[in-house]
């Protein structure tokens, strides 16, 4: 059956998320999920109905909560098929390109690679910072330039300035695309306000981190009325389940609304503790995140990683060299992996 598969499928190496990595353990914090197990309640009625396209009142609530109008938004199964829609909608098979620019988020390669669509990297900076010169040296045939602030996995914010002359250099040429996903936890550095004065800007954002809703698979995606539409024209006709749209919405009201900002106010204190606790540690670099996460940096970071995996605290591994993920759990779960971290390094 393999060789019945198209030639880049064979050649794939699929993204590896957590669940795919598996483990054991009672502290999971591989995933950048929340700790946080919110109730719903979901009516049940009507499902023997195929749900709409587009349920108003759920993109009505997320376009209230994002501050854009409901024509801005379009939302899917995750941020992860908002991706595969734009590199459906704007590129060209055996044509075009998108560049990203790595380390970052995995999954914008492989949705480029599963639609035969050319892939071109342009590194962070050693700061971490978009290299807008060699950026724009390589946008021959790039439709999309995927940009993710704050990092994954780095957990850094891109310059607000450099993102404004990325927009102002693929002007015509490309759309910038900006992965918001873990925005919530710093919405001042929300790139929604470009929407206005730049109409080649898309902005992707889930509830999966700080609505603690990753298991609901519910994403969106604010653009111009344009980009919006033509997206449509090419998303699965039934994208979003009603229990989907009934839980999200509920997320989405003012009740749901302020539990998530407490919850956010709860687990950026938690990773302010864990980024004191482990810069206290000899040897040990932390690196400044503003997501549900932080990226830190061990003398041995292999050997202390298949620690921690023995002792049933499940961490995730970095490319970035010598570093591992740590994703924010609650005040219990931070405090277990910092003493058990404290007596490995002792």
């Amino acid at each position: 059956m393999e060789k019945l598969a198209r030639k880049d499928v064979q050649a794939l190496t699929p993204y590896m998320s957590a669940r795919r990595l598996g483990g054991s353990g009672d502290v999971w914090l591989n995933a950048n999920e929340s700790p946080f197990n919110n109730e719903y309640t979901i009516n049940g009625a009507g499902l023997n109905r195929y749900s709409t396209c587009q349920p108003e009142e759920l993109i009505r609530a997320y376009a209230e909560y994002a501050g854009v109008r409901p024509e801005q938004v379009l939302t899917s199964r995750g941020a992860d098929e908002s991706i595969e829609l734009l590199v459906r909608t704007f590129c060209e098979t055996g044509e075009d390109s998108i560049l990203f620019c790595p380390p970052t988020y995995g999954m914008y390669s492989i949705s480029a690679e599963t639609a035969g669509v050319a892939r071109k990297t342009v590194p962070l900076t050693d700061f971490w910072q978009l290299n807008l010169p060699e950026i724009e040296k390589n946008l021959d045939t790039v439709k999309l330039v995927f940009v993710c602030s704050p990092n994954n996995p780095t957990g850094n914010l891109i310059d607000r300035n450099d993102i404004e002359a990325l927009l102002e250099m693929t002007a015509g040429r490309a759309l910038v695309v900006m992965d918001e996903a873990y925005i919530d936890f710093c919405p001042e550095a929300s790139t929604v306000d470009l929407l206005v004065r730049y109409p080649n800007l898309a902005i992707l954002r889930t509830l999966s981190k700080a609505f603690a809703l990753a298991g609901l698979r519910c994403g969106f995606t604010l653009a111009n009325q344009q980009i919006i539409q033509l997206m449509q024209k090419v998303i699965a006709p039934y994208p979003v389940p009603v229990p989907v749209t009934e839980i999200a919405c509920q997320a989405l009201n003012e009740a749901g609304l302020a539990r998530m900002k407490y919850q956010v106010l709860d687990l950026n204190a938690n990773r302010a503790y864990l980024q004191a606790g482990l810069s206290m540690l000899s040897g040990v670099e932390v690196f400044d995140g503003y997501g549900n996460y932080l990226l830190v940096k061990f003398p041995d970071a292999e050997l202390l990683f298949s620690a921690l995996w023995d002792h049933g605290i499940i961490l995730r591994r970095s490319p970035i060299e010598g570093c591992i993920r740590i994703s924010v759990g609650n005040r219990e779960e931070c405090e277990k992996t910092l003493t058990f971290i404290r007596q490995q390094l002792a």
